[in-house]
């Protein structure tokens, strides 16, 4: 089931007291970036962020689960309505990730 593009603009509109927040449709569902960081993700319209030590000390019972079938864990934030849990939490899971690697340019 893909994600409704309403579910996603409200957790985007949450989420922006945290930075610059855009979301890009990836296989029919949403990755969510933070500030050029691939950080979450909406999936079946529920609202998964990437695992890191920051995020466990921010999240009071972290709740972790796949994604997708296959897919590795994230944590699962199934309320989407606490605005400072929220960007508290991409806050702290920003600074643990790293920048994506710059593409290489395709020969011709």
């Amino acid at each position: 089931m893909a994600s409704k593009i309403e579910f996603v603009e409200f957790v985007c509109d949450q989420l922006s007291e945290a930075g610059s927040i855009s979301y890009k449709k990836m296989f029919g569902e949403y990755g969510i970036y933070m500030d050029g960081k691939f950080i979450a993700a909406v999936c079946d319209n529920q609202f998964f962020v990437k695992i890191t030590e920051a995020g466990r000390k921010v999240l009071p019972e972290p709740v972790e689960a796949e994604m997708y079938e296959g897919s590795n864990l994230a944590f699962l934030i199934e309320n989407v309505e606490n605005r400072d849990l929220l960007n508290n939490l991409l806050k702290a899971t920003w600074s643990e990730l790293p920048f994506p690697k710059p593409k290489k340019p395709k020969k011709r």
